[in-house]
């Protein structure tokens, strides 16, 4: 009885082992998604430009809009260009620590320089909150 005990709960821990498994912490990140993100980054990340114009008209003003905006957007944007060309050649490859996480810097809330994982989007319809201001009326 004893036997047929121990080998019960060693089936159960093996069982749950087995199920942490199948959604590893990084299961989000895979060698698709690297190269959508590749593809999205070489594609789209002009919309940089843009985007980068109104937050900085947003904060600064117009003049520092037109003057630093278009300078820091076409930097951005050539930022964006070099890491989709860096990924769609490493893309199958987990490269960054060991994983297929983006290469650049998380867009840090309060640091104006980080970079979003995908480009930013252009339109009406958006799930970020930089394209509608609220402003209580």
């Amino acid at each position: 009885m004893k036997t047929f005990l121990s080998l019960a709960v060693l089936s159960l821990l093996a069982a749950s082992a087995f199920a942490d498994i199948q959604d590893p912490p990084m299961n989000d990140f895979g060698p698709t998604r690297k190269l959508s993100r590749a593809l999205a980054n070489i594609g789209l990340g002009v919309t940089e430009i843009p985007t980068t114009l109104c937050k900085i008209n947003d904060r600064d003003g117009n003049e520092t809009a037109v003057s630093y905006g278009v300078v820091k957007g076409i930097g951005r944007t050539f930022f964006r260009f070099g890491a989709g060309i860096y990924e769609l050649f490493t893309f199958p490859f987990p490269t960054t620590k060991g994983s297929y996480r983006p290469p650049y810097r998380a867009n840090i809330p309060w640091i104006h320089g980080g970079y979003e994982e995908f480009p930013p989007e252009l339109g009406f319809q958006t799930k970020y909150r930089y394209s509608r201001t609220d402003y209580g009326w």
